[in-house]
């Protein structure tokens, strides 16, 4: 099914359970990815973990060759937002923010999701930082969910939600032209998702939608720039960066977080649908 104007692919139960095990590829790998950050190891070291992952679970990463990027991650460090390629001399650093974001096809569907880890040493600003960007993206997350359960949900919902969550939490920028996007046979769907925005308006939150929430948040401007590589995308004014990322869908009796171990009952309790098993660790 495709809903016309954005062309937003809903779907079915079935397929669902697919992107499933799609999600929980690339939450393995972050899991693994998240316990070798430490000082001295290069971002080429994290890709090669990421990849043989990937490929030992019989998917593919999903960025490797996506418009020619050369690697099966993003490793973004410090004022580096997104997109960063990774790279034998990129050595990680005590003191370091990384944020590493991953995806994997398996069986014709995407997984999608990226963390925030402090290297070592991490300065607590920095550390709360990142908390705050994790607590929009669960209300985000909560948002569709409870948007998708009273019927009543409108797209900016979970723009609302990820804006003030970042708000309430302190003065950070929300980096612009950047967001979250529709998820399944292709990486990156309609509709694409803003973090701050007004609520009520775009397209009604329905089951079978799926959507990868992904709040980035800065210490300082929003405004970012674009390096010459075509990639990496940094702050203007070399602010610390923190971005996360997690994979959802929207099933008749409530969310399933696709990348999340434990389908995000942890933290979002009965908003997570039924059809998951419970008990597994949260990534």
């Amino acid at each position: 099914m495709r809903r016309h104007q954005l062309d937003i692919q809903l779907k079915t139960p079935d397929q669902i359970e697919k992107m499933r095990a799609a999600g929980l590829v690339v939450a393995e790998a972050l899991r693994r990815m998240r316990e070798a950050v430490a000082p001295g190891v290069s971002t080429a070291d994290l890709d090669a973990i990421a990849e043989s992952t990937i490929r030992e679970a019989g998917a593919v990463p999903s960025f490797k060759g996506y418009h020619g990027f050369p690697a099966s991650i993003c490793s973004s460090v410090n004022e580096q937002v997104v997109h960063a390629i990774p790279a034998a001399d990129q050595v990680l650093r005590d003191g370091d923010l990384i944020s590493i974001d991953c995806g994997a096809i398996l069986d014709g569907w995407h997984g999608d999701a990226a963390i925030t880890v402090g290297v070592g040493e991490v300065d607590p600003a920095l550390l709360k930082m990142t908390a705050v960007a994790e607590d929009a993206m669960w209300a985000g997350i909560a948002a569709a969910a409870r948007g998708a359960t009273n019927g009543r949900g409108r797209l900016t919902d979970i723009s609302h939600a990820v804006e003030k969550a970042v708000r309430r939490g302190g003065r950070y920028g929300i980096v612009d032209g950047y967001g979250g996007h529709g998820i399944g046979t292709e990486m990156h769907q309609d509709p694409h998702v803003l973090n701050h925005g007004r609520p009520g308006r775009g397209p009604r939150l329905v089951p079978g939608l799926a959507l990868a929430i992904e709040p980035m948040i800065t210490m300082g401007s929003p405004r970012t720039v674009e390096l010459s590589d075509g990639w990496t995308v940094i702050t203007r004014d070399r602010s610390m960066a923190a971005h996360v990322e997690h994979s959802m869908a929207l099933l008749d009796d409530g969310v399933w977080v696709l990348t999340a171990f434990d389908g995000g009952r942890g933290r979002l309790g009965d908003l997570v649908t039924a059809r998951q098993p419970v008990g597994s660790p949260a990534i």
